[in-house]
C-alpha cells in the first residue's frame, strides 16, 4: 500500500488561506479608507458649497434689509408729512371760519362806544373781552350777537367798573359765546 503524505499539502493550503485572508483583509481596510477619504471629500465639498451659499444668502439679506429700512422711513415720512398735511388743511378750514367770525364782528360792535380787547375762540365757543362806556352799550352788543347767524347763545360772564387814565370810569367785561353751525354742517351731523 502507498501511503501519501498529505500534511505538506494541508500546510501549504492553510498558508495560502491565510494569506488570501490577510490580502482580503488589508484590501478591506484600503478600500474602507478610500471611500472614507472619499466620502470626507464629498463631504468638504458640500460644506464649502453651503458655507458659500450662506454667505451670498446674508449679503442679500444686508442688502434688502438696508432697502427695507430705507422703505421704513420713507413710510414714516411719508406718515408724517400726511398728518402735516392733515394739519394743514385743517388750519385752512379754521382759518376761514375765523376770517368769517372777525368779518361778522366788525358789523356788531356798537361804534364809538366800545372796543374789543382780546377775542379767543376754540370748536365751537368764543370768549369776547372788551370795554364799553356803560351797561347798556353790553346789553345792545350781546342782543346784536345773538341776533347774528353767527353766534347761538350767548353768557356775560363777568362785567367790572376799571379805572383809566385821567379818573374816567368805563366797564370792562367778558363774554363766552356759542358758535352756530352752519347748515351744511348741522345737515351732515343729522344724518
Amino acid at each position: 500500500m502507498i501511503r501519501i503524505n498529505l500534511l505538506p499539502f494541508r500546510v501549504a493550503r492553510k498558508k495560502e488561506n491565510i494569506r488570501k485572508q490577510i490580502s482580503i483583509l488589508f484590501l478591506l481596510f484600503f478600500l474602507t479608507i478610500v471611500t472614507l477619504v472619499w466620502y470626507t471629500m464629498v463631504m468638504n465639498k458640500q460644506i464649502l458649497s453651503i458655507k458659500e451659499k450662506t454667505k451670498q444668502v446674508n449679503h442679500q439679506i444686508l442688502k434688502y434689509k438696508k432697502k427695507a429700512d430705507r422703505v421704513g422711513k420713507i413710510k414714516k415720512d411719508l406718515k408724517i408729512l400726511e398728518e402735516k398735511l392733515e394739519i394743514v388743511s385743517s388750519l385752512k378750514k379754521q382759518t376761514g371760519k375765523q376770517l368769517i367770525l372777525f368779518d361778522g364782528m366788525t358789523n356788531l360792535i356798537v361804534p364809538e362806544r366800545m372796543w374789543l380787547e382780546s377775542f379767543e375762540t376754540n370748536e365751537d365757543k368764543v370768549t369776547i373781552k372788551g370795554i364799553a362806556f356803560d351797561n347798556p352799550t353790553i346789553a345792545d352788543f350781546m342782543e346784536k350777537l345773538e341776533n347774528s347767524s353767527i353766534f347761538g347763545k350767548v353768557d356775560l360772564k363777568a362785567a367790572k367798573i376799571k379805572k383809566y387814565k385821567d379818573g374816567i370810569m368805563l366797564k370792562s367785561f367778558e363774554l363766552l359765546c356759542t358758535k352756530e353751525q352752519p347748515k351744511e354742517e348741522k345737515q351732515v351731523k343729522s344724518k
